[in-house]
């Protein structure tokens, strides 16, 4: 089975249509969509749509920080500059599709394969994965061999040999990685809607679970547009800026 992974599409319309157009093209069996579906972008009510057509055909969905702070009771958890933009949000959100983000899972599995937002260890606390430190604890913290995170923006990939000894790549774009069955492995794919390496195109991944490859993509996609879109949706121009720059620029 194919997998294609979806981390971080914040409400990135121009980018989601991209990278699923780009997915399909590979032969994918299955989505998973790994958090923060809202929040920064112009669209999330298109962007939480298209991922609850996707989980109706079949999808695996976790919750992202983002997704959970919808909720009164967990908005006060985020920074101060994120309020702007999701008190934006909230009201581009009807009641279903709201509930819809707060219903689902903080964690998923499929086979060998464990999915969460920001980590495993500590799900419903977003701590990042910053190193191989945090990658290292997540993977003693799951008896998976592959484990799926976002959270970050930036691809990564961490592995942990059967003696504890913990290592890193940084992925290559569209080269198959065969993950070794001797070693288990944590990948974040990158987000798709806001990257932030310096590189504007999306990201996301594709994992065959029946050969263990691993493939990393970036995807091109009108991020001017998306700019713009971001800059005329009526947040506040204070917050708009910057996050129409970061689309441009990755960074």
């Amino acid at each position: 089975m194919k997998l294609a992974i979806f981390a971080d599409l914040h409400a990135n319309k121009e980018a989601t249509e991209a990278v699923w157009a780009h997915a399909q093209d590979q032969g994918i069996d299955q989505v998973i969509l790994l958090g923060d579906y809202v929040d920064y972008g112009a669209d999330p009510a298109w962007v939480v749509d298209f991922c609850r057509d996707l989980v109706k055909q079949g999808a695996l969905a976790v919750r992202g920080n983002h997704d959970d702070a919808l909720s009164p009771e967990t908005t006060s958890n985020m920074a101060d500059h994120v309020l702007p933009t999701l008190q934006w949000t909230q009201a581009q959100l009807n009641d279903d599709q709201r509930q819809w983000l707060q219903s689902l899972p903080l964690t998923a599995e499929l086979g060998d394969c464990l999915f969460a937002h920001a980590n495993v260890h500590d799900p419903a606390h977003w701590e990042y994965l910053h190193g191989r430190m945090e990658a290292s604890r997540s993977l003693f913290a799951s008896e998976h061999r592959y484990v799926f995170c976002g959270h970050v923006h930036e691809p990564c990939l961490y592995h942990l040999s059967p003696t504890g000894k913990s290592g890193e790549f940084s992925p290559i774009e569209g080269t198959p990685m065969p993950l070794s069955p001797a070693r288990r492995w944590l990948a974040i794919p990158g987000s798709l809607g806001q990257p932030r390496d310096g590189n504007p195109a999306a990201c996301y991944a594709t994992f065959d679970t029946d050969k263990g490859v691993l493939t990393y993509f970036r995807v091109p996609y009108d991020q001017e547009m998306a700019a713009h879109h971001v800059l005329t949706s009526g947040m506040p121009a204070t917050v708009a800026q910057p996050l129409a720059e970061r689309l441009i620029n990755g960074r």
